[in-house]
């Protein structure tokens, strides 16, 4: 993640340059799929809240974010010293149609 004036600036890929299988990989580990469950039932998570469990690494969190970002289902923004995570539903599902709505509806209980 470079740094640009001492603020985090994260990489977020157009969603018509993001190929299926990205997409899927992402959502094929539970970790990612539960954070994904989680935004998707709010508007915005602070990277912390996003964490699936409490026993979860900051290392393991933050590779799961940059993932999750590189398929193009999270934006993730600076406020403050706060990094906050928000859903990219309507743009995911333009791209997908239908995707997200079938994966969290089938996701282990």
């Amino acid at each position: 993640m470079p740094y640009i004036g001492g603020m985090a600036r994260f990489t977020h890929p157009r969603l018509e340059d993001v190929p299926l299988d990205l997409a899927l990989h992402a959502l094929a580990d539970t970790n990612r799929l539960e954070m994904v469950a989680r935004l998707a039932a709010t508007e915005r998570l602070r990277c912390s809240d996003a964490a699936p469990c409490e026993a979860i690494p900051k290392s393991t969190l933050s590779n799961h974010l940059k993932l999750l970002r590189a398929a193009g289902l999270i934006e993730t923004t600076q406020v403050g010293r706060e990094m906050i995570n928000t859903l990219r539903r309507s743009e995911f599902d333009r791209r997908f149609p239908g995707l997200l709505d079938a994966v969290l509806a089938n996701r282990p209980a």
